[in-house]
């Protein structure tokens, strides 16, 4: 048998597909390098604007801070002058008669905003203080706020009677019984009331421990001006007795 080798006379015809040129990166290697590092330093450079601005509004509250510290207490005395001098004016009032010239005084105090209507004025020459006082049943007849006068003070006008004030010591702007341990039996003070002036001299002076009462050692046949404050670092509390000078 002779083998006879066939040739197919159809041809595969082959298809050829148009090379495509490989695109080149638009950026290399090292351009993108550049590209993060510059990403890195703008966000560094934001950082550290928003830590500026947070730093600055951290001084700035601090300094809103600070100024109040000094800008409170201005204001405050401020205000106790303004009534303080109300207060004398109401006084002169009551004693002499009511001119045209002291009504126009009135009105024109009267239009500063005084936050506080005294009712009296407590005076020691021996330390310097000269202090009013308000209703007992004002909001601001606190410690907290100036000279208390006590729930069971009585008023000057009061035959035998007794005022009783708190106030504290200490280095606060409020303790306006800071120097009262500087006080000697003998020394006077006076309480200006309803048109009268009330002179006393201090005849007592001792110490209690603090417990929240106070034992008042006084003459009740007498009547009496008692101081009461906190003795400073300390746990003790000092009580003045004044009596009324005839």
């Amino acid at each position: 048998m002779e083998l006879k080798e066939t040739k197919n006379k159809s041809k595969k015809k082959e298809t050829e597909f148009p090379r495509v040129a490989q695109r080149p990166s638009s950026k290399t290697a090292g351009e993108a390098q550049v590209s993060n590092n510059n990403i890195t330093e703008k966000a560094k450079k934001v950082k550290k604007s928003w830590l500026i601005v947070i730093g600055s509004l951290i001084i700035l509250l601090g300094m809103y801070d600070i100024s109040l510290m000094f800008i409170k207490p201005v204001i405050k005395q401020e205000q106790e002058e303004n009534a303080l001098k109300d207060f004398y004016i109401k006084e002169e009032q009551k004693i002499d008669k009511i001119d045209k010239t002291t009504s126009e005084e009135v009105k024109e105090v009267s239009k500063t905003k005084v936050k506080y209507d005294y009712i009296a004025v407590l005076k020691i020459p021996k330390i310097n203080l000269e202090k009013g006082l308000v209703a007992k049943d004002s909001k601001y007849n606190n410690i907290n706020y100036g000279v208390e006068i006590l729930k069971e003070s009585d008023s000057p006008d009061v035959i035998n009677g007794n005022v009783i004030l708190a106030a504290h010591s200490g280095t606060a702007n409020i303790s306006y019984f800071r120097n009262l341990d500087k006080i000697n039996v003998g020394d006077e003070a006076s309480i200006i009331y309803n048109g009268t002036t009330y002179n006393y001299k201090f005849v007592k002076i001792y110490d209690i421990e603090k417990t929240g009462k106070a034992v008042i050692k006084r003459d009740n046949n007498t009547s009496t001006l008692t101081l009461v404050t906190c003795r400073h670092n300390t746990n003790k509390q000092i009580i003045l007795i004044a009596e009324l000078l005839k």
